[in-house]
């Protein structure tokens, strides 16, 4: 996977690379899917959500530019897998899942692993984790129409937010913004295909 699937379709940051080697993929998939843990495609991970393949983990994770001292917001904890790989590149890693049952096998399955720098917690992603910002990188893990504004707001200045732009799943483009100044510096990288935002964005403005 890391020769073929990463290095082999321009993974070139060395910590980023490590830390997919240091993660086993497999602990994060169902046992019956588990044979094809390492191949590089998404897999259902049951609600609805998947697991992501290896390539845009580690894409995604090398745009956040991460230093070993930042503290960092996930949005869609999901299998867990992610917050693993960011749990190995920084500080501390906060993340909110909304799903209760993907919440907890998430939490069992990183406890075991032993992650200290962890925080998960269950709850709706578009309102972030006020009392743990401001964050110096921000990953979302679903795709949104627009950057939740409380998201933006925890964000720290010269931080780096990563996230699926996009309403429809045709239309969906990874995107990572810059904070410079208090003002948004976007850059469009690829075509992505991710499963959409729950909780309070789907509600129509009134």
């Amino acid at each position: 996977m890391i020769e073929r699937d990463l290095r082999g379709r321009g993974i070139k940051n060395p910590k980023v690379l490590a830390a997919m080697e240091a993660v086993p993929r497999h602990l994060f998939v169902p046992e019956k899917l588990r044979h094809s843990a390492y191949d590089d495609r998404p897999l259902a991970i049951g609600a609805g959500q998947t697991i992501s393949q290896p390539y845009i983990v580690a894409f995604m994770s090398e745009l956040l530019a991460l230093n070993p001292s930042d503290q960092v917001l996930e949005i869609g904890t999901g299998s867990g897998y992610q917050t693993a790989v960011l749990a190995e590149l920084v500080r501390a890693v906060y993340s909110i899942e909304i799903v209760p049952a993907l919440h907890d096998r998430a939490g069992k399955i990183l406890d075991a692993l032993g992650y200290k720098n962890v925080e998960i917690k269950l709850g709706d992603g578009f309102f972030g984790w006020d009392e743990r910002g401001p964050f110096d990188a921000i990953l979302l893990t679903a795709a949104a129409p627009k950057i939740p504004e409380p998201l933006w707001r925890q964000l720290r200045e010269n931080g780096r937010l990563v996230m699926p732009l996009g309403k429809e799943r045709r239309t969906q483009k990874l995107i990572r913004v810059r904070k410079s100044a208090g003002k948004k510096i976007m850059e469009d990288f690829s075509d992505v295909l991710f499963v959409p935002l729950r909780g309070a964005i789907e509600k129509p403005p009134r």
